[in-house]
């Protein structure tokens, strides 16, 4: 599979408060699903299970975030 940028979906969970990161590979041939405490975690995550996934195969050039919970700020 020669990929050139794969994206993942963030969400963090509203229970424990981690990043959950998750990438379905095309024709259903698997994905990554990975999670973090924090973004430094989840980042640090994502490469280990990116090198996993690719193993013996050309690395994607980008991995992309999309963050899919809206922000919240607080007024106090």
């Amino acid at each position: 599979m020669n990929v050139h940028e794969i994206t993942f979906r963030v969400e963090r969970d509203e229970e424990s408060g981690w990043l959950i990161a998750i990438w379905d590979a095309p024709k259903q041939i698997g994905g990554i699903t990975t999670q973090g405490k924090d973004l430094g975690e989840l980042e640090k995550n994502l490469r280990e299970a990116v090198e996993c996934q690719f193993q013996g195969e050309k690395l994607p050039e980008r991995i992309r975030l999309h963050f899919v919970n809206d922000a919240v700020l607080a007024t106090t």
